[in-house]
């Protein structure tokens, strides 16, 4: 976000109230006529005069501390450009542009711009400033802006300029990261021994439930759905969506599946609103076939619907009598997507030893024909 000069100004001012003891900072740009500088300050120099005949009278080191106050105050002027480009020569006519008055005396110089300097530009900016016989001063370009607006104690500049708050987008990240640590927790100790049991995903938005209506219309649309859990994932509860009689290759490279039947579908007794009766008949088939494949090529293929920590509402361990496993409340996306926000496949073989898995980035992403057709096509009326 680009500022206009006179907020530049502002922002810059406001940034070197805490860079030293001020007795005033005037902000001398904004009348124009500014004489090459846009604000100026006096910098309160602490000096304590030497022991008089007075302090036996019981005058205090501040009380004479302050019999000169401001004749020792140093001048400093601030400098202004909002500015892409601003090279060494440039950079030094500035300077020689700039005004003192006749009794003035400059002891430090700030000139801001809002772009990056050069080395060369750096070291004839601090030739001309000892040339000047200026004793401090300070080139902030872009980067040195950055550094302090990102200070804790500009987080307050950096929010009225820009909008932007570290401090409270940290407040944020903290409560979100307390809320998804909690929903962890809870989870892990409502479903620890839950795993491979099939739980009720439900949304909020589920004013009905349990009486769906049309299941046809349901279907298409559903609010809450029944499927096996299976476990903590990193950032969220795994289920398992769909799982098929499968066979993974000697190299672990090609893999098939046979998707004409569905193994994580539910029972209409477990799930009377998306549970199918299931084909047993085709089941019986696909088994036997899968089960003359050699063990070492055994597997099953799983896809994985994910449900995020963030998403997860509240988690009602108890039940009811529809579904007397736990339930688990969280947004659900239009269509037949669910509460998951996203899935992952994983061909994976059966033997307890030597455990061979292959994770397909898409369903046909290295698929072979090794099953028979009749058992290879997917069946578009399951979930």
């Amino acid at each position: 976000m680009l500022l206009d000069p006179k907020r530049f100004e502002d922002l810059v001012r406001q940034l070197t109230y805490e860079f030293k003891l001020w007795r005033r900072l005037e902000a001398t740009g904004r009348s124009g006529g500014d004489d090459g500088f846009d604000a100026r300050g006096y910098e309160i120099v602490a000096r304590v005069d030497e022991p008089s005949a007075s302090a036996e009278d019981g005058e205090t080191i501040e009380e004479r501390s302050t019999l000169n106050e401001g004749a020792d105050d140093r001048l400093w002027l601030i400098q202004c450009k909002r500015e892409r480009v601003i090279g060494p020569k440039a950079l030094v006519k500035y300077l020689d542009d700039t005004v003192l008055g006749p009794d003035e005396k400059l002891h430090g110089l700030v000139f801001t711009a809002a772009c990056d300097f050069s080395k060369r530009a750096r070291d004839d900016f601090a030739r001309k400033c000892r040339e000047m016989e200026i004793e401090e001063w300070y080139l902030w370009g872009k980067a040195e802006l950055e550094d302090r607006l990102f200070r804790p104690e500009n987080d307050h500049l950096l929010f009225a300029y820009f909008g932007i708050s570290l401090i409270i987008r940290r407040r944020s990240q903290r409560a979100d990261l307390r809320a998804r640590l909690v929903m962890k927790r809870k989870a892990h100790r409502m479903l620890k021994d839950q795993s491979n049991a099939s739980l009720l995903l439900r949304s909020p938005d589920a004013t009905d439930y349990p009486y769906a209506g049309d299941l046809a219309d349901f279907k298409k649309n559903p609010l809450w759905m029944v499927w096996p859990y299976r476990g903590l994932s990193h950032d969220g509860l795994k289920f398992c969506v769909q799982r098929y009689f499968a066979y993974l290759s000697d190299d672990g490279k090609s893999w098939d599946a046979a998707m004409a039947v569905n193994d994580a579908i539910s029972r209409t007794h477990d799930d009377p609103w998306l549970g199918e009766d299931r084909d047993d008949e085709k089941r019986q088939m696909i088994y036997e076939f899968w089960n003359k494949i050699p063990e070492a090529n055994q597997a099953w293929l799983e896809v994985v619907g994910l449900v995020a920590f963030d998403d997860i509402l509240d988690i009602d361990d108890l039940g009811d009598e529809n579904v007397q496993a736990p339930h688990v409340y969280a947004p659900f996306a239009p269509g037949r997507r669910g509460p998951f926000k996203g899935f992952i496949a994983k061909v994976e073989t059966i033997g307890r030893w030597e455990r061979r898995s292959f994770d397909p980035q898409e369903i046909s992403d290295s698929r072979i024909e090794y099953f028979p057709a009749v058992f290879r096509e997917l069946n578009n009326d399951s979930k």
